[in-house]
């Protein structure tokens, strides 16, 4: 097998640059989609539903555009068609989504709209995300496959700035922040606009740029047949090691690190899916004393929303500086959720908009943690075990489901806690502070050694 060589940095960045644009689609979704269904007119109650799709769409087309594209090959390689077709239609949907209160439909008729709206734009965007993923993996050699998705992180968290913070600066400069009654205001209707530009000159920068090796080439390189890729409905990320197996042989024989950390990401990622839903009612009634989705107290909080969640993603930068530094990986990452929950706690008595950046600040620091310790603990526990690729794969229902299932609890949890979209933070927070003691549950390599 011919070793990789070595990329420039720029072609490193090359490989990633496409990401930025799709990162900020993924943000406007994120900080935008509770809002826009609020002001089409969803009840508070049912909001969480609307997040069912996400996570849905990412558990179900990830798996298949890694499957199809390990099989795919064209003249303008293997996992740049989906990337283009994936942008492609995100841009067309972004620019659909946000009007769907400015066709002259009914309220009912205006959801139906958004919603299937939504589920493309999570299809697309997610058909758009894997292929850079992929290409790290299949050009850059192990020795900078560490800068490689250095270089993807800064993007993504770049990305997701420019897109959170984009209603607001919108505003600023003068377009509308208010519209009548079910109806998108033009501020986050333009965020999308711009977003979905972006997003394409973004991907059509890495399709020009970026050369796959055709099939003779990435054959010599990772010393797989693409033959066999062909004829196989198993992707060659799953075929790692000796020996076959199916996806539940492979859960059946995990090691239990995979199911302990699942276990602490099911609390984590159900409380950021109450960030998610919650949030922009919550800093509507907190800072701007208002619930009624047509007031401009209420737009100015879904902007107000944007630059908060731009504040976690800077907190979370920052605190992934700081956790290298400490010895112990579990204490790490529990003092990280516990951060987080506090400051989810924090969030409904903080009456100032400015004195909020301490909560997301925190957040941020719990949010770092979810992004990087997991995959540390896991993939060295998979060492020796084969099918990392297939382990990861699977490990990524540990990211869905969870969202999943708070979704579908989301209404129900509201009614409990007195349909007050504040107190949903507490219930965030208290999540995440069980998940930080749930991580004392995962045994590392070294004392399961010891054990033995």
């Amino acid at each position: 097998m011919k070793q990789k060589p070595n990329l420039s940095f720029w072609k490193l960045w090359n490989l990633s640059f496409g990401f930025f644009g799709v990162q900020i689609a993924y943000a406007l979704q994120s900080a935008n989609i509770s809002r826009i269904f609020a002001t089409l007119g969803a009840d508070p109650h049912s909001l969480s539903y609307f997040w069912i799709l996400p996570p849905l769409m990412g558990i179900l087309v990830q798996p298949i555009v890694g499957t199809l594209s390990d099989k795919t090959w064209t003249r303008f390689g293997r996992r740049i068609p989906y990337l283009f077709i994936g942008a492609a239609v995100a841009v067309l949907v972004m620019c659909l989504l946000p009007n769907a209160g400015s066709l002259g439909l009914t309220i009912s008729a205006a959801m139906v709209f958004g919603l299937v709206a939504l589920m493309f734009l999570d299809t697309s965007i997610n058909m758009a995300m894997q292929p850079f993923k992929m290409l790290v993996g299949d050009m850059v050699n192990e020795e900078q496959k560490a800068k490689a998705y250095s270089i993807q992180s800064f993007l993504c968290n770049a990305g997701s700035v420019v897109g959170f913070v984009f209603p607001f600066f919108f505003t600023w400069i003068g377009i509308k922040n208010v519209a009548p009654k079910g109806v998108v205001p033009d501020s986050v209707i333009w965020s999308f606009y711009i977003g979905a530009a972006i997003l394409i000159l973004c991907v059509l920068y890495t399709t020009l740029k970026v050369k796959e090796w055709p099939p003779q080439e990435y054959e010599e390189y990772n010393g797989i047949s693409t033959e066999d890729a062909k004829e196989t409905d198993t992707p060659l990320s799953h075929r790692e090691g000796q020996g076959g197996g199916s996806w539940f042989t492979l859960l059946r024989n995990a090691p239990t690190t995979f199911w302990a950390v699942g276990l602490v990401q099911f609390f984590c990622w159900a409380a950021f899916m109450y960030m998610w839903t919650y949030t922009t009612g919550t800093i509507a009634e907190t800072v701007w004393q208002t619930t009624d989705v047509s007031s401009a107290g209420y737009q100015e909080a879904g902007n107000w929303v944007g630059i908060l969640f731009a504040v976690q993603a800077v907190g979370s930068v920052l605190w992934a500086i700081v956790l290298p530094q400490f010895r112990n990986t579990k204490l790490a990452y529990s003092l990280s959720l516990v951060l987080g929950g506090i400051g989810f706690c924090l969030v409904p008595f903080i009456h100032d908009q400015y004195l909020q950046f301490l909560p997301f600040l925190l957040i941020g620091c719990g949010w770092a943690a979810m992004l990087a310790m997991p995959f540390t603990f896991v993939t060295n526990a998979l060492q020796g075990y084969g099918h990392m690729g297939a382990y990861l794969g699977l490990f990524n229902g540990t990211i869905c489901i969870p969202q999943i299932v708070a979704a579908l609890l989301g209404g129900t949890i509201l009614s409990l806690v007195g349909s007050h979209q504040p107190s949903m933070m507490i219930v965030a927070g208290i999540s995440l502070l069980i998940g930080s003691l749930c991580v004392f549950v995962i045994k590392t390599r070294h004392q399961q050694s010891a054990k033995a």
